[in-house]
């Protein structure tokens, strides 16, 4: 499927698209990925959405990326007596293990090991923040607050702890149980939700067995100060803007936004920026001026991801909302400015010879008259490294590992095609020109650039630089071995 622009659209499926007509509609719309999101929807559910998108990829022969979103531990409140009350600034609120239904002074909070992490001084935040509690004293069993930002209080609202690391892992019981299911069913990306350090990356990894890779949400505090040592166990990230919204303040987040793209762009792993982008989109069929202006920051900052949620799972026009985001990435990436700003925020960072090696690739597809870098990948680390350089040319990623070319339906301006095992550079070269003039990005006269690793199916072996006409009778009559 070929698109017109280089940032992915990642939709979300849900109750609104979860036919074989909608889901096909969403892809031939611009949808790259899909995500399930492990929140919703029981089992029998999400497998049926799994096999639908696999159909719909075997149908118009076209690599898609199915992204599984955990849970994570969910931390609520108990009940209340009359099912609500309303807390008034300057009043105490005490939160306890103690299960009788809540009142006007006191509920329930069944987490001990948020207790046990507390310290007086400390901010709660319930019901997404519009409730806000400072902690005057606690133990092991209660938190004696103050409401300095009152509101509704009701039955099973969350809880967010901003100021401290939680003793509790990334992955509760249920997610442990949904993640052997869906690596069971055949993903190809597992998004982490609570992720707070490393340690809780590597266990998902553990778990996950190598089938499929990590994306770790970036939603808490915690995972922000820890972000280097997160990023580097992590395949990629998604900037989960929501609740980092909540738990930091709204000014800080556009800040952590642009510096975690970069980040992850540096090290040459997919990021993902994400949460209420169209979200009028859920009851409009048309977005707000504010909405189109935040999708185009994060295409101008370089995300290699944008990401739709109940706008595609449970809104009222979730091909519209596909189309619409298509269409601002289509106008954004035609305006010099993004040039401009994608080239200025290129790092130039050479530790080892595929980084030279794709650097070259982009200098001379940006000096010459290039039509496209063909990149033969048994891994996917030399395309996401071609994909790093944000080139002007488009990048074919040519693999003959399914998954590999479905993972990378997440990196910035990559296209696959599958090819066979190859034992000799010159067929790549061959398959390479056959490739482009098919995808109608070169003719005969053309010229291409290659890049693969000799011995082939090595990861971390790219080794060759080549630029080749797109006539493969040529290529035989220059290199005739």
């Amino acid at each position: 499927m070929k698109r017109n622009r280089n940032v992915k659209i990642v939709a979300t499926l849900g109750p609104a698209s979860s036919t074989y007509e909608m889901i096909r509609g969403l892809h031939e719309a611009g949808a790259d990925v899909f995500r399930l999101n492990m929140s919703h929807g029981s089992h029998a559910e999400i497998e049926e959405r799994h096999k639908i998108i696999r159909q719909v990829e075997k149908d118009l022969d076209s690599p898609i990326a199915i992204l599984a979103d955990l849970q994570g531990p969910k931390l609520r409140v108990g009940e209340f007596a009359n099912g609500s009350e309303e807390l008034e600034w300057g009043e105490p609120f005490r939160l306890d293990l103690d299960k009788a239904p809540g009142d006007k002074s006191r509920v329930c909070l069944p987490h001990p090991e948020i207790f046990q992490a507390l310290e007086p001084g400390a901010t709660l935040l319930v019901n997404d923040g519009k409730i806000r509690l400072r902690v005057d004293d606690c133990s092991p069993e209660h938190a004696g607050c103050t409401v300095i930002a009152g509101g509704t209080i009701s039955n099973r609202k969350g809880v967010n702890v901003p100021d401290v690391i939680l003793p509790l892992a990334a992955l509760s019981d249920k997610d442990r149980k949904d993640l052997d299911f869906v690596c069971g069913l055949g993903i190809d990306w597992l998004a982490l939700s609570f992720v707070q350090r490393p340690e809780d990356v590597t266990e998902a990894r553990t778990l996950a067995g190598g089938r499929a890779a990590i994306l770790s949400k970036i939603e808490k505090p915690a995972a922000v100060r820890n972000f280097e040592e997160i990023l580097e166990v992590s395949d990629g990230i998604m900037v989960a803007r929501g609740d980092l919204g909540v738990e930091l303040p709204v000014q800080n987040v556009p800040p952590i936004q642009k510096r975690l793209v970069r980040r992850c762009r540096s090290m040459a792993k997919p990021v993902i920026v994400a949460t209420q982008m169209l979200e009028s989109m859920i009851e409009s069929p048309m977005p707000t001026r504010a909405e189109v202006s935040d999708v185009s920051n994060a295409i101008y900052e370089g995300a290699d991801a944008i990401m739709l949620s109940a706008e595609s799972a449970a809104g009222q026009y979730p091909v519209e909302a596909v189309s619409t985001m298509n269409a601002v990435a289509v106008e954004v990436e035609n305006d010099p400015t993004y040039r401009e700003i994608i080239e200025a925020s290129r790092t130039a960072k050479r530790h080892t010879v595929a980084d030279g090696i794709v650097a070259a690739a982009r200098e001379i597809a940006e000096t010459t008259d290039i039509k496209a870098i063909c990149c033969f990948t048994s891994s996917g680390t030399t395309a996401a490294k071609v994909a790093r350089e944000r080139p002007r040319v488009p990048i074919i990623a040519m693999t003959s590992q399914r998954g590999v070319a479905r993972r990378l339906a997440l990196t910035w301006g990559t296209q696959c095609v599958m090819t066979g095992e190859l034992e000799r550079f010159k067929q790549a070269v061959v398959n390479a020109a056959r490739a482009v003039r098919a995808a109608g990005l070169g003719t005969e006269t053309d010229q291409i650039v290659v890049t693969a690793g000799v011995p082939f199916n090595q990861p971390g072996t790219t080794n060759i630089l080549r630029v080749a006409p797109c006539d493969e009778r040529l290529i035989f009559r220059t290199d005739p071995e």
